[in-house]
């Protein structure tokens, strides 16, 4: 049984409180999607009022936040994993983007009112959103310097390059833009192509 949707115990701790907050939340975002639930959907779901969820978050844009936090808080360890990875900087840097681009696809087809709420909180420039982007971009910069360090890559700001890298692949990472090249002349798989060469563009034009 889906522990989020039992009523919250009597005398739960506020960390468990929020948890089941959250939990519930994502679980209402899923079937309802995030604009079509309000507190008072997560409040009954609870059993609680939801002036008691609001102790808890200030605003239903304090939960939209959170659980879009959950959900990028899992993409980011995953890219900052591969960006400190021991394989080849050009190797590291072609995974970290085809993972990024993979993890918004995934999205985009078996769960798409989260991607409706992860594009809207792009669009919008939720102040999660905004640490998630910076995040990505340094772990870009990060693998760009262990090039240079190497001897792998010449010639560039590790900085600048990294923005420029992260601008360069928006088609393929940002959900929005995703979502319209699906709806107009993309399939996935013509999409994926697409950024192989577009990493082969980058990593030619890093070589010393």
């Amino acid at each position: 049984m889906n522990t989020s949707t039992l009523p919250l115990r009597r005398g739960a701790s506020a960390e468990e409180t929020r948890r089941r907050i959250e939990d519930t939340a994502e679980a209402l975002f899923r079937s309802m999607g995030y604009q079509k639930t309000a507190v008072a959907d997560i409040a009954r779901e609870l059993g609680m009022s939801p002036a008691n969820i609001y102790r808890f978050y200030a605003s239903k844009s304090a939960i939209n936040e959170a659980i879009a936090s959950r959900m990028l808080t899992g993409v980011e360890g995953d890219i900052w994993t591969i960006a400190r990875g021991r394989d080849a900087a050009s190797e590291r840097l072609r995974l970290l983007l085809r993972t990024l681009h993979q993890r918004h696809m995934a999205l985009f087809f078996s769960e798409r009112r989260l991607h409706d709420m992860v594009t809207a909180a792009m669009n919008e420039h939720w102040g999660v959103v905004e640490r998630f982007i910076h995040s990505i971009q340094t772990a870009i910069r990060h693998v760009l310097m262990d090039g240079l360090a190497s001897g792998e890559f010449g010639g560039i700001d590790a900085e600048a390059t990294a923005q420029s890298i992260k601008q360069a692949t928006l088609a393929f990472t940002h959900p929005g833009l995703i979502a319209e090249c699906m709806a107009n002349i993309k399939s996935d798989a013509e999409l994926a192509q697409d950024l192989e060469a577009m990493l082969d563009l980058i990593l030619r034009a890093l070589r010393p």
